[in-house]
């Protein structure tokens, strides 16, 4: 192809910073269709690694159940702090109007208000879509396959490549929504 690795690496972190923060998420049009409709989501969380195995970083996703565009994401640790990182990173209307399912990860109670809170068992089917994304996720995005030689060196990097295939997911399904 005639270019360097250098060259094609620099460029790839371009594609990563273009990715908006919104990700995309087509949000309900008005805040009556939330009200009328039941409007849930769900969270979970898969662990990844940078450089080496021992720097594990989690990677904490919010999806909507209906639309299956993912709402939100945040990697960090596996602590309540991160779990209020990916809270503060949702839309206001999904803070304010959406039922979360979760499974009994004890670190959500408290960061998900209680009215809004449902932690489920997996015989409850009600994480099904988000744990099909999880294995979406890691079978298209190369440094995120367990043993692997594709892996990140650097954490911005990682959030980078998982931002920009969730950015592409996104408008994969909001080309798919009904107007």
């Amino acid at each position: 192809m005639g270019v360097s690795l250098t060259w094609l690496l620099h460029f790839m972190v371009e594609c990563f910073t273009s990715c908006p923060d919104h990700l995309h998420v087509r949000l309900p049009a008005r805040p009556a269709n939330v009200l009328i409709y039941q409007f849930e989501a769900e969270a979970d969380e898969m662990w990844s690694f940078v450089q080496k195995k021992d720097n594990k970083q989690w990677i904490w996703i919010a999806m909507d159940a209906k639309t299956r565009q993912v709402i939100a994401f945040h990697v960090g640790d596996r602590s309540r702090k991160s779990a209020e990182a990916l809270w503060a990173k949702l839309p206001e209307v999904y803070q304010q109007h959406a039922i979360f399912y979760t499974e009994r990860y004890d670190v959500y109670n408290g960061v998900i208000p209680a009215e809004r809170h449902k932690a489920i068992t997996k015989k409850a089917r009600k994480t099904n879509r988000i744990e099909r994304f999880n294995n979406t996720l890691r079978q298209r995005v190369a440094r995120l396959v367990r043993a692997t030689l594709s892996f990140s060196k650097k954490v911005e990097n990682h959030i980078g490549a998982i931002k920009f295939f969730i950015c592409h997911y996104n408008l994969e399904k909001a080309g798919a929504l009904p107007v």
